[in-house]
């Protein structure tokens, strides 16, 4: 059960901070290589340009909630899925709202910590994909 929460506490730590517009905070959370799908199928694991989304997104003033959170992990390897919804706000002041589920794979680092290798937000999408054939 530690890890399990060591895991939820990366993932959450990591949204607050995106709320927070907190960008050291939020690239924290990724090894140096992760790879993140700000769009399905669309991975992005260069860490300056993944750190400049991030802060397009914490322009506008994001509101993270989540469903259930599941945790699993094995050995060094953990999997973080959840539904979740963000809210916010675009530069011209229109609502922004969009969700879906997200799948995360973390690694156990030499220190203890777990960080995420792998962050798709969109995890849902495939389900879509595969209803529309």
């Amino acid at each position: 059960m530690e890890n399990q929460n060591a895991v939820l506490n990366t993932i959450l730590t990591m949204t607050a901070n995106l709320e927070k517009g907190d960008l050291d905070g939020v690239m924290a959370a990724y090894e140096p290589d992760a790879a993140i799908l700000f769009e399905p199928n669309t991975p992005v694991a260069d860490a300056a340009l993944s750190r400049q989304i991030f802060s397009e997104l914490a322009a506008a003033n994001p509101s993270v909630s989540y469903g259930e959170h599941e945790v699993y992990v094995a050995g060094d390897i953990a999997i973080h899925l959840a539904p979740w919804s963000m809210k916010g706000e675009s530069p011209a002041g229109d609502p922004v709202a969009m969700g879906g589920l997200t799948v995360a794979v973390l690694r156990r680092q030499p220190d203890g910590k777990w960080l995420m290798v792998l962050d798709n937000p969109h995890g849902a999408h495939a389900l879509s994909a595969a209803n529309a054939h």
